[in-house]
């Protein structure tokens, strides 16, 4: 494909062969259950490996020197709609992508991303699939369209599980043992949710908000209603005065009830079954913790900013324990932005390009960061562009 950031990402994708990165250097034997459907990771790589291209290869020893570059935001759960992937489907290697994503899940993915319905894509172990195969998608559009943006990408981020897509795009994880640790994350993330009853809860608030004394007030009503060892925790933080707190429903409907004590503006509960990024997922950290020690990840060729501290990640060590983590913690999304785009003052930010479906990335950094925001574009994943204006 020419580009190094191109190539280097096409390693841990589909290439035109519909080959992976290599043999993973197996860390484990055993694999978690999955769907009757399903082949194992390691049916799945003996079937499909193909051999590295010379080029490919010195791409990915290849790093490059910390310069102005693009930014890559890949988004998370929450931003799949029905008919996204229909505007990706011209674009080389993206029909591989469905291919092999089918043999990794059990399903065909990619007539439930066109034809849904959409209460079946919305599903924790469908929609996080759907969402990270599709943002993967959008960047071989967008290598079509723009190669020099590809190829001058210099950091990239994920939202919750869009940090997987960001890691395959740099070159430290491959597609499909991505995407099996994707589908295992997926699927015990949707038991942990189904045993409690439990959600999210979007909230904005004024300045002297204070989330934290809400959410003990929260907990302890929950305790008068007998609920042992509650949870309502913030789970996500945004943007300025924008929180997402998860835990027991209970301790939710409290918050919105008591919005005014609390300088709460608005409060909103989120179309998701379940308090994800708080200690009610606990149940999905042993088997994503198992998949992710059998596969092989490597240093990312680019650097990627996780969700549990705001920081690079520096080794695959590092990613393995963090993705763990991050499952039952709070994802600083707030924090990584103004990592991402600290700059000294007079400095020009980068392009940035949001690569998947919906914009809510762009919608937050533009609270976080307006003159950042103001370089901002989106690869849509719904309609193509270009066959929309023909």
């Amino acid at each position: 494909m020419g580009s190094w950031a191109a190539a280097t990402w096409r390693l841990g994708g589909c290439s035109g062969r519909g080959g992976l990165r290599g043999v993973p250097r197996r860390r484990g034997s055993s694999r978690p259950g999955g769907g009757d459907r399903a082949a194992t990771l390691s049916d799945l790589l003996q079937s499909s490996v193909g051999g590295e291209e010379p080029d490919a290869a010195a791409a990915r020893r290849e790093r490059r020197s910390p310069r102005e570059g693009t930014v890559l935001l890949f988004p998370g759960q929450g931003s799949q709609l029905v008919g996204m992937g229909r505007g990706l489907l011209q674009y080389p290697g993206v029909r591989d992508m469905y291919r092999l994503a089918e043999k990794v899940l059990g399903y065909d993915l990619l007539s439930l991303c066109l034809e849904g319905p959409q209460d079946e894509l919305d599903r924790t172990r469908h929609c996080q699939p759907a969402v990270f195969v599709a943002s993967l998608a959008a960047v071989e559009k967008l290598n079509h369209q723009r190669p020099e943006v590809v190829a001058s990408c210099v950091a990239a981020a994920g939202y919750s599980v869009g940090e997987f897509a960001a890691l395959v795009f740099a070159g430290a994880m491959g597609f499909a043992e991505a995407l099996y640790a994707v589908k295992v994350r997926a699927e015990a993330m949707q038991k942990a949710s189904e045993a409690v009853p439990s959600g999210m809860l979007s909230v904005i608030g004024r300045r002297e908000a204070n989330y934290k004394f809400a959410c003990l007030e929260a907990r302890k009503h929950c305790e008068s209603l007998g609920i042992e060892n509650p949870v309502c925790e913030i789970s996500n933080y945004l943007f300025p005065d924008s929180r997402v707190i998860a835990g027991h429903l209970q301790a939710l409907e409290f918050l919105q009830e008591n919005a005014r004590k609390y300088y709460f503006t608005r409060t909103k509960m989120l179309p998701v079954s379940g308090a994800f990024h708080t200690r009610l997922m606990e149940p999905a950290v042993e088997p994503l913790a198992e998949v992710l020690n059998s596969i092989e990840i490597e240093k990312p060729l680019v650097c990627v900013y996780s969700n549990v501290d705001g920081k690079k990640y520096m080794h695959s060590k590092h990613i393995r324990k963090l993705l763990v983590k991050q499952v039952v913690s709070p994802v600083l999304w707030e924090q990584t932005m103004h990592a991402v785009y600290e700059r000294q003052q007079g400095t020009e930010f980068p392009y940035t390009y949001e690569v998947g479906p919906g914009k809510q990335l762009g919608a937050v950094l533009k609270k976080c960061n307006l003159k950042a925001w103001k370089q901002y574009n989106h690869v849509d994943a719904l309609e193509d562009e270009e066959a929309a204006k023909t």
